[in-house]
C-alpha cells in the first residue's frame, strides 16, 4: 500500500513511519519542518521521504497513486491552538478538510485522520464513548470536532474515512515532547529530582503510548473496509484512565528519590474518563502493550542512556509552543505561519543550530 503520512518529522510521525515502512508499505511524508530541530535520542532505522511543506499546499500530484492518507500534522495541543486561534483554524480545520477533499478527488481509497479524546473537553457520562455527546474546551479540541464533522459526509463506496480519537499520548520518541503530561512529569522528576504539582491532581485523563497509536494507526489501515468505514475509535485502554496524581504517584516509583507535592485547583475544568471497548473488540489486531508504569520506565530508560541535561529537557525544539513562538519572533514564519520569504534568501535554517542532545 501507497501511504501518504502528513507529520512524519513530527513526535508520532516519526515512530509510524519506519513502522509502516518496516510492515511492508511504501511511505512518502509531508512535514513543514517546524519541529525538525528537536532529536531526542537515534531511535529509528527507517526514514521517510519527506516532503517539505505545508498541508496547506499540498496538491493532486502529491496524491498521484496514494492508497491511503495518514494525516496528523496539525497544530498541537491546547497551548500552541491558543497562539494563534484563526490560523489554528485555517489549518487544523479548512487545511484538514481541503486535503480530504483532494485525497477523494484524486482516488485515494482510505483516509485516517488523527482526532483526540479532547474533544470531550467536560464530561458528564462516566465513561465516555464515540456516541456521547462531544463538549470541546479549546480551539484544539473545536477545530478535531469541526474535521469529523465535515469529513465524514465524503465518505462513499470509494472514500473511506476513518476517524482516531487518540487518548493523551506518552512515551519516548526520536522528535520528543515534553508538553504533555506523562512525559514531562518524567522529565522533571529526571532533571530536578521534584514534582511539584500545581493542582490537586483530580482531574482524569485517558493516556495511550505512542507506539500504541501507532499501533491502532496500522491496524486500521490493514483492517477489513467495512470494519473500519465511517468509524470512529477512541484509541487506548479503558484500564488507563488515570487521575493525574496517579500519573504523577506512578512516575514518582520510578524515578526514585524524586519528591512529590500537590497544590490546589488549577482552574482546568478538564476531566473525562474513555471507554475503549469499541476499538479493542471491534479492530482486529488492536490492543495496547503499554501503560503508565510501562511508559515511565522507557523514559527513565531513555533519559539514563543518554544523560539528559536539564538544558535538554527545557531545550524549545521539544516543547511545540516555545519552538513556535520562537520562529515567530524571530520572523523564520509570518503571521500566516508560513516560512518568509526573507529566511529563504538569506539562508537561515529552519530552526536553529542548538544542540538537542546532551
Amino acid at each position: 500500500m501507497k501511504i501518504l503520512v502528513t507529520g512524519t518529522e513530527g513526535y508520532l510521525g516519526s515512530l509510524l513511519a519506519p513502522l509502516l515502512m518496516q510492515k511492508g508499505h511504501e511511505v512518502i511524508g509531508v512535514d513543514t519542518g517546524f519541529y525538525k530541530v528537536g532529536w531526542l535520542f537515534n531511535g529509528t532505522d527507517l526514514t521517510a521521504k519527506t516532503l517539505n511543506k505545508d498541508i496547506r499546499h499540498i496538491t493532486d500530484e502529491d496524491l498521484e497513486g496514494v492508497n491511503a492518507v495518514v494525516h496528523m500534522a496539525e497544530l498541537s495541543n491546547d497551548p500552541a491552538g491558543q497562539l494563534a486561534p484563526h490560523i489554528t483554524y485555517e489549518i487544523n480545520h479548512q487545511g484538514s478538510v481541503r486535503l480530504a477533499e483532494l485525497a477523494k478527488a484524486a482516488g485515494v481509497e482510505r483516509f485516517v485522520y488523527m482526532s483526540s479524546c479532547s474533544v470531550y473537553g467536560v464530561a458528564t457520562e462516566d465513561y465516555v464513548t464515540e456516541s456521547s455527546p462531544v463538549n470541546p474546551q479549546t480551539d484544539y479540541a473545536k477545530c478535531k470536532t469541526l474535521v469529523e464533522r465535515d469529513v465524514q459526509p465524503l465518505a462513499d463506496d470509494n472514500f473511506s474515512p476513518t476517524f482516531l480519537r487518540n487518548a493523551t499520548a506518552y512515551g519516548a520518541s526520536p522528535r520528543m515532547r515534553f508538553d504533555i503530561v506523562l512525559n514531562n512529569l518524567s522529565g522533571l522528576a529526571w532533571t530536578t529530582q521534584e514534582i511539584k504539582m500545581t493542582s490537586d491532581g483530580t482531574p482524569w485523563r485517558p493516556l495511550v503510548h505512542a507506539l500504541d497509536i501507532c499501533k491502532a494507526i496500522l491496524c486500521t489501515l490493514e483492517a477489513p473496509r467495512d470494519v473500519v468505514h465511517q468509524q470512529i475509535f477512541n484509541v487506548g485502554d479503558t484500564a488507563h484512565n488515570y487521575q493525574v496524581k496517579e500519573i504523577a504517584e506512578t512516575i514518582a516509583g520510578v524515578f526514585t528519590g524524586c519528591q512529590l507535592s500537590f497544590g490546589t485547583s488549577d482552574g482546568d475544568n478538564r476531566s473525562y474518563r474513555v471507554s475503549f471497548e469499541k476499538i479493542n473488540q471491534t479492530l482486529p489486531g488492536f490492543k495496547c502493550d503499554w501503560n503508565a508504569q510501562s511508559g515511565a520506565q522507557q523514559l527513565f530508560d531513555v533519559f539514563t542512556q543518554i544523560d539528559m541535561s536539564a538544558e535538554t529537557f527545557t531545550f524549545k525544539g521539544f516543547t511545540r509552543l516555545k519552538q513556535l513562538e520562537y520562529l515567530i519572533r524571530t520572523q523564520q514564519i509570518d503571521r500566516n505561519f508560513f516560512w518568509s520569504k526573507q529566511s529563504k534568501l538569506v539562508g537561515i535554517p529552519k530552526g536553529d543550530k542548538e544542540p538537542a542532545i546532551a
